[in-house]
This record gives C-alpha cells, sequence and structure tokens, in this order.
C-alpha cells in the first residue's frame, strides 16, 4: 500500500472550514495520471494539487485537477499551494510552475506565519462569446448589461453581467443546461462598479456547481470590469483582443491550512 501525504488548505479565509477548500499532495511523485484524477475525484473539492519537482525556474511544479479534468491554472490552488510550500521552505516569493506558466506569489508574514499572498496571473486574451444565448437560458436572464466575453488565462472563464447585486444573488441556475456550455470551464455573474464588485461562478462542467470564491477569474474580471470605463452602467464597444501591456494581479488573505489524513 503506497500512502501520499496531503494538506487540506482553506483558502480566501483566515476561518477552518470556510473558505475554498483545497487538497495539497505534497510530493506527488509516484503517481499516476489517472491516479491523480481519481483522487481528485476522491476529495470532491473544486480542485486538488499534486507537487512534484521543479521542471523550469520555479521551486515547484503544480498540477492541477478537478474531479473531471486536469486544468492548466486556477487561482486558489495556487494561493494555497505556495502558503503550504513556502511555509517550511522559508521563502519570501515562490514560483509555482504551472502547465499556463511559471506563476510568481509573493508572501507576506508576521512573526513566523504566512498571512497574505499576491499572485501575478497568466495574462489574458480574451473573444467575444459565440454561445451567449445558452449561457443566459441556464442562468435564467434575458440579457447581460455588457458584452458576454470568454477570457482565457489558463481557465476559460464567461462573464455576464447584471444589473445590481441582489439579482447577482437571487441566481438560481440551471446547472445541467450550463453544463453543455461550448469552451467554458467557469461562468461568471457580476456587478459593481469602481473597486467593489460582486460575483458568483458557476462550474457544472468542471464537477462542482458554484466556487465559493475564484482566483482565476478575479484578473480577467479586474481586465474586462477596466474595459468597461470601470462600471455597469458604462457601456462600451470594443473588438475583442488581447493580452494588454501589463498584467492583473490578485491577492488573498491567508488560508487556514490543517494537516489532514494520509491518501493512498
Amino acid at each position: 500500500m503506497r500512502t501520499f501525504r496531503y494538506v487540506i488548505a482553506d483558502v480566501f479565509t483566515d476561518r477552518p472550514l470556510t473558505g475554498n477548500q483545497l487538497a495539497v499532495f505534497t510530493d506527488a511523485r509516484g503517481l499516476e495520471d489517472d491516479e491523480m484524477q481519481d483522487l481528485a475525484r476522491e476529495m470532491k473539492f473544486s480542485e486538488s494539487v499534486f507537487v512534484l519537482p521543479a521542471e523550469r525556474d520555479g521551486h515547484a511544479l503544480m498540477r492541477i485537477f478537478t474531479p473531471s479534468a486536469e486544468i492548466p491554472f486556477a487561482g486558489h490552488p495556487t494561493l494555497g499551494c505556495a502558503f503550504v510550500l513556502a511555509g517550511p521552505m522559508q521563502l519570501q516569493e515562490i514560483r509555482l510552475e504551472t502547465k499556463a506558466g511559471v506563476v510568481p506569489v509573493a508572501l507576506e508574514r508576521e512573526q513566523d506565519r504566512i498571512v497574505f499572498g499576491r499572485m501575478e496571473q497568466p495574462l489574458p486574451t480574451w473573444r467575444a462569446y459565440e454561445d451567449e444565448a445558452v449561457v443566459l437560458a441556464g442562468l435564467g436572464v434575458e440579457r447581460s448589461e455588457l458584452p458576454v466575453e470568454l477570457y482565457d488565462n489558463g481557465m476559460h472563464h464567461v462573464y455576464v453581467t447584471l444589473g445590481s447585486e441582489d439579482e447577482v444573488a437571487a441566481l438560481r441556475p440551471d446547472f445541467s443546461a450550463l453544463a453543455g456550455a461550448p469552451a467554458v470551464l467557469g461562468i461568471n455573474c457580476i456587478t459593481g462598479s469602481g473597486t467593489r464588485w460582486k460575483t458568483r461562478m458557476f462550474s457544472p462542467g468542471g464537477g462542482f456547481a458554484e466556487d465559493p470564491a475564484t482566483g482565476s477569474a478575479a484578473g480577467p474580471l479586474a481586465v474586462h470590469a477596466a474595459a468597461t470605463g470601470g462600471s455597469v452602467s458604462a457601456r462600451r464597444s470594443r473588438s475583442p483582443r488581447g493580452p494588454r501591456s501589463g498584467g492583473p494581479r490578485c491577492s488573498t488573505r491567508a488560508p487556514t491550512a490543517r494537516p489532514s489524513s494520509s491518501s493512498g
């Protein structure tokens, strides 16, 4: 019987058993691809991470699996993995190799505890989403206040803009309909202005209904919001293009990481 150590981290929170859960297998050497997928399915979290020796100029290679598939990049797994690995390594910045490129995560500490992380996400590209009608019908809304676009930063996210926070909170999607949305892993319903935006992310095609908090969607959301003039009420007309100069940055407060039982 083989044994593999893993840690469960609660990301985007400083309270145990809240936030977005993540399993980090700290040494995945010896696991085959199908075994990683089976373990991710068994964990039933939105993502699980498998850490391997670095192959490029990073400190470690991380592979990210949803319950149904491997994905090139995701936000809360990257931040959670950074907290788990950088603590014992005593790093101020950890560079994690993903299939979307090397992602640096700068870390802040209070005494011996990591309390803040800031990652530099891969630059997204974007284009108009041609299957808008499928997504709107699955969400149960008539229209988006802003153009519906597909962003790619290693994850494929579509953004649908509603008129108020109450409308976003009241959504009761048809998950079976959304699961059939072509080329999408995350369907993001957003509203806001300036520096305050409310968002919900649904991913039935990724093997889970709704993500409690989503790091990979935050960078493209910032680009999408900036392109509107910073508010839902600001209309825009532009051709999809990308990437822009500079890069979206995403930060989060410390996840709580706690030891868990071994899995083999």
